[in-house]
């Protein structure tokens, strides 16, 4: 088991703040780019003071997560970048997506029905925390049977910022995709993504909960693949909404398609698997009111919404599993 240096928490942690910062002002997705840019250039899509950016820009060459360029002024993302960032997830995920909870644990504790109506997590931190730990944890575990199958009209419910679908149909021109996501500044954010991508003409993003395709599956009839990551264990909670919403998408999925869900089981025994996963199991039972599956759960709901075969596919986030249900 790999064990961590003081120092290589503290880099984590420092990571993770710096980036934070980034992605409050909206430098993101400047840095995520790969592509070469200056302090003016993240001042403007960010919307920020020069002289605040260009401080910004000295702390993150100074803790080498930029380089410097060839171009006069110019900055790129270090090579490493991708792999810190994904680092910083879990960090940002934990202490700032649920930090409501954190911060007001007694409360939750004390009277969890009105601490639940007051004191809400911040939609784009949990989607953008989620992508930099989806994009190397379980992202290319869903590409990968995206493009095996051929599917060209994929629909991705609990979309956030659009990441994985964006990354879809850069893969492949002629693709399609259409998000959902609940979260208004989830969806928001997914639009400039696709838009800054080039892929926005090829992309639908639809604001509505999952809970209501069982009722209008609309946003997902005939498609090839429908994906969800990390946003079904709310809706399986309930073994009648349960049933209802994957019989829906089973229903509406093209003929041969599937249902792709990277999801959670509960407190995961695995000695690698089990401090993240007893603090995602405790996060969702306590503070959100749900109570995750196990993996054999998993798997009998999808049978009992009528899927002919679910097989489990391994992947890097601890605790969690991709269950691919076939119609």
């Amino acid at each position: 088991m790999q064990r961590h240096t003081p120092a290589s928490v503290a880099d984590a942690a420092a990571v993770a703040a710096l980036l934070q910062i980034g992605a409050e002002i909206g430098a993101d997705q400047v840095l995520d780019s790969g592509e070469t840019f200056t302090a003016s250039d993240m001042a403007k899509a960010a919307d920020v003071p020069l002289d605040g950016v260009t401080a910004y820009l000295t702390s993150l060459l100074a803790a080498g997560l930029i380089t410097e360029t060839e171009a006069p002024r110019g900055f790129r993302a270090a090579a490493d970048y991708p792999e810190l960032r994904h680092q910083a997830g879990y960090v940002s995920w934990a202490m700032n997506a649920n930090g409501p909870f954190i911060d007001h644990a007694r409360e939750f504790l004390t009277d969890p029905a009105e601490a639940a109506r007051t004191h809400r997590r911040n939609g784009r931190r949990v989607a953008v925390s989620s992508r930099w730990i989806g994009e190397r944890a379980f992202y290319p575990q869903l590409v990968e049977e995206v493009v095996a199958s051929g599917a060209l009209r994929v629909t991705d419910l609990g979309a956030g910022s659009g990441a994985l679908l964006i990354d879809l149909l850069r893969e492949n021109p002629a693709r399609t995709g259409t998000a959902v996501d609940v979260n208004g500044a989830a969806c928001a954010a997914a639009r400039d993504a696709a838009l800054a991508a080039g892929v926005h003409e090829r992309l639908t993003v639809i604001e509505r909960p999952i809970e209501s395709l069982a009722d209008d599956p609309g946003p997902v009839a005939g498609a090839e693949a429908v994906l969800a990551c990390y946003v079904m264990h709310d809706i399986v909670a309930d073994d009648r909404t349960a049933q209802n919403v994957l019989g829906a998408l089973r229903d509406a999925l093209a003929p041969g398609g599937f249902l792709a869900v990277a999801d959670a089981v509960r407190y995961a025994p695995q000695p690698e698997e089990r401090r993240f996963s007893a603090l995602f199991t405790y996060l969702h039972s306590t503070f959100m009111s749900v109570a995750l599956p196990t993996e054999q759960e998993w798997l009998d709901k999808f049978a009992a919404a009528g899927f002919s075969r679910t097989r489990t596919v391994p992947i890097g986030l601890p605790g969690g599993r991709l269950f691919v249900a076939t119609r």
